[in-house]
């Protein structure tokens, strides 16, 4: 699949084509044939579709080549849109799954993570504890430690959408598990509650002393004051990468978000590739490109 654009000015040559989203998230209209999770309703989509089309529309003119889907939260655990898109696109899509339900009396989390690894799910996400009010001691349940102890074994991935609260339990659980590869979504949510951000931007760097632990750069829409083209996040983006490493970054949009006015894809992108002057090529080859193809894409 050639994606290339070579007269459009601001692009890396070497990254034509070759970079890699990863975190979107995709669903239909189509309620019938992929219903909704029991509490979501059609008013809960917002735009009221973003499929696997209608996102290439938005990437491939940016020079995406390829993405990794995460599962949305309409869908629950029905998991057969996400893996329905990866079938008809599987050079072009990877897959992060979702356990909604980790620690109630009827939750079997690591049973479906031995399904959802065997349909070829190569991530599964799980939500901090600050963000569903469990306290700060959110992973001491058992289910937990046997996720981990999965990961480590089969090289599954633990994706977390928290906030900077909830990065303690993750650093005790690395320290128990330190071959479990760790994805940190969304830059750890910084700025977008009440904690100090050079506080939390320190808690997240500390974090970078776990080899397995990688970070997501994007949610750039979220986490910006200043909108478009985001460059008030740029000291947040040079800390994070001198601490973990470019090896240890990849960027993300998170659309459809992203895509809504005044926002769009890619001045996300571009946060990345064209203003950042502490990068140097290599390092964008590396958050753009290398870091995620070699994560999700290996093998494919």
């Amino acid at each position: 699949m050639n994606l290339a654009h070579p007269h459009e000015p601001g692009r890396a040559h070497s990254l034509e084509g070759r970079v890699v989203d990863t975190h979107v998230h995709v669903w239909t209209s189509d309620v019938q044939r992929y219903p909704l999770a029991p509490r979501w309703t059609m008013r809960d989509m917002d735009p009221p579709s973003f499929t696997p089309e209608e996102l290439l529309t938005q990437c491939r003119p940016a020079g995406v080549g390829r993405i990794n889907l995460v599962q949305m939260s309409f869908y629950g655990d029905d998991h057969r849109y996400l893996l329905d898109a990866v079938a008809r696109y599987p050079q072009v899509f990877a897959a992060t799954g979702l356990l909604p339900d980790v620690v109630s009396e009827d939750a079997r989390p690591l049973e479906r993570i031995r399904e959802l690894w065997a349909s070829g799910i190569r991530a599964v996400r799980l939500v901090g504890g600050s963000l569903e009010r469990r306290g700060k001691d959110w992973m001491a349940h058992p289910h937990y430690e046997a996720l981990y102890r999965f990961g480590a074994e089969q090289r599954v991935i633990l994706s977390f959408q928290v906030n900077p609260a909830d990065l303690s339990e993750i650093d005790r659980l690395c320290r128990r598990f330190p071959d479990t590869p760790v994805l940190i979504d969304h830059v750890a949510r910084i700025g977008l509650d009440d904690t100090d951000v050079d506080a939390a931007i320190r808690m997240l760097c500390d974090c970078a002393r776990h080899r397995s632990i990688r970070v997501k750069l994007g949610a750039f829409y979220a986490l910006s004051r200043t909108g478009p083209p985001y460059l008030d996040l740029l000291p947040l983006i040079e800390r994070v990468v001198a601490s973990f490493g470019p090896e240890r970054c990849m960027w993300e949009s998170d659309a459809p978000f992203q895509t809504q006015g005044p926002h769009d894809y890619n001045s996300s992108l571009s946060l990345i590739r064209d203003h950042a002057p502490f990068l140097s090529e290599s390092d964008k080859e590396q958050i753009l490109w290398r870091t995620a193809e070699s994560l999700f894409f290996t093998g494919v």
